[in-house]
């Protein structure tokens, strides 16, 4: 299975996105004082970026470059 990313600066943007969504959850989760909880919104709302960026291309990155086909 090869995986290619054309557009690797999105990419890390929405991988770190991810990451630190789950961090924040599981920080708040497990940090031994039974007064916090994860904030959710915040938690979904780096998620989402983080899918987002995922989904994106680079600006300088063309259509036909990214793979993107015509309908």
């Amino acid at each position: 299975m090869e995986i290619t990313v054309k557009s690797w600066k999105t990419t890390v943007a929405g991988i770190a996105g991810v990451v630190a969504a789950i961090a924040t959850a599981v920080q708040a989760q497990f940090d031994g004082d039974p007064a916090t909880a994860p904030q959710w919104e915040v938690v979904i709302g780096l998620l989402a970026t983080g899918v987002g960026l995922l989904l994106a291309r680079d600006n300088d990155k063309t259509s036909e470059a990214a793979g993107a086909k015509r309908r």
